[in-house]
């Protein structure tokens, strides 16, 4: 058996949906910089992963939830799915009632909201993620 000490670092994203769309950031550093992604980013040292993603949705996008409302999605921590390392990302969805105007904010070089029949194409697997919590 083959040991390795592989740092894998945890992260948490969030599909917000309303009105048959879905709420993404143009993301504006490497890798896929200038590419769309679903709000998100690594949980602190002692935070839980859902808190940090309704932090990491706020920070991002200027939009407001309790961590509570989040429903659990999954868990996407394939090898290579990130080409800066191992991640493992726990994405969360919420739907809210109504369109609600982001502002773009930290590591988001713009923030709106796509349709969820045209979506462009997504950083990472955040189209799978995205897919996932459709189906919910």
């Amino acid at each position: 058996m083959t040991e390795t000490n592989e740092t894998v670092r945890e992260t948490a994203d969030v599909v917000a949906i309303a009105e048959g769309h879905v709420l993404l950031i143009e993301r504006d550093w490497d890798p896929y910089a200038g590419r769309w992604a679903l709000p998100g980013g690594h949980v602190d040292e002692g935070e839980m992963p859902r808190d940090a993603a309704a932090r990491e949705l706020e920070e991002e996008t200027g939009i407001a939830v309790p961590s509570g409302e989040l429903q659990y999605v999954g868990c996407w921590d394939a090898p290579g799915r990130d080409p800066r390392g191992r991640y493992s990302t726990e994405a969360y969805s919420i739907t809210l009632p109504e369109l609600v105007e982001p502002t773009a904010g930290d590591d988001a070089r713009a923030a709106r909201w796509w349709p969820l029949n045209g979506l462009p194409e997504l950083a990472f697997d955040h189209g799978e993620i995205v897919a996932a919590a459709v189906e919910l």
